[in-house]
């Protein structure tokens, strides 16, 4: 039976993973949407590439693996799939897509087949900054706001922190309850950022989780939302993975 690893070196070497990848489809996660991503996808368009930003409904794992899916349709030739918190749990399962020649997970969930995102979650004791609060009664998830600077945006200003939470994007419940059915990490070469000052994953838990995917890890001093605080450092390592794959 072959390794992950090996998998991994015989899908590089196919040919949609030896055309040049210039194509981009980032994920965004919960609590948030596309919007703050506005700076990496500029220094990535400046570099080349053609960017495609989803806009995950939050609605369910199904939901936004659809949206997910229908952005990949779209692209001419191999991509780079980037996701971002929950956004690695959708792109976990949307990136067995053929169009997918590499993963970047951004302070991102990865989890196993049958697992949940949820589990994961749970399975690590959150930091006293975490902020996320329990199902509302239509089964909801907000990010509560005396926390959302501290545990979600801590090197950003109190106006886009303020901004960021009245512009949060619930999450449905149940999407954090469903099991994947598909991990594209165990057949798809990956790449992944620890965020090191991350309040709402514990930065041990996504040290972890990459180890499992074989994942080439970059450690950047950041909190959940580095993508905007660190937008170079960001791009430069989804660039690496777009260039591994040529």
């Amino acid at each position: 039976m072959e390794s992950n690893n090996q998998i991994k070196d015989n899908f590089s070497t196919s040919a949609d993973a030896q055309q040049p990848i210039k194509n981009v489809v980032i994920v965004h996660g919960a609590f948030a949407d596309a919007s703050g991503w506005e700076a990496v996808h500029n220094i990535l368009k400046n570099d080349g590439y053609t960017v495609t930003l989803v806009q995950n409904p939050l609605t369910s794992l199904e939901d936004d693996v659809a949206a997910t899916e229908r952005a990949l349709e779209k692209q001419d030739g191999p991509v780079v799939l980037v996701g971002h918190s929950w956004g690695g749990s959708v792109i976990t399962q949307a990136g067995v897509s053929n169009k997918v020649a590499a993963l970047v997970y951004v302070a991102a969930f990865a989890p196993e087949i049958g697992e949940t995102t949820l589990e994961l979650i749970t399975s690590e004791a959150p930091a006293p900054e975490n902020g996320i609060l329990p199902p509302n009664d239509k089964g909801f998830i907000y990010y509560d706001k005396e926390k959302f600077h501290t545990g979600f945006a801590a090197d950003l200003s109190n106006e886009k922190a303020d901004f960021m939470y009245a512009s949060q994007g619930p999450i449905a419940a149940k999407a954090f309850t469903a099991p994947l059915t598909a991990a594209a990490w165990k057949t798809k070469p990956s790449y992944a950022i620890v965020a090191t000052e991350d309040k709402s994953i514990n930065p041990s838990l996504e040290r972890t989780m990459y180890k499992r995917a074989g994942a080439v890890v970059t450690e950047i001093s950041g909190s959940h939302v580095l993508f905007i605080s660190k937008p170079e450092e960001v791009a430069a390592v989804i660039e690496t993975a777009a260039k591994a794959g040529k």
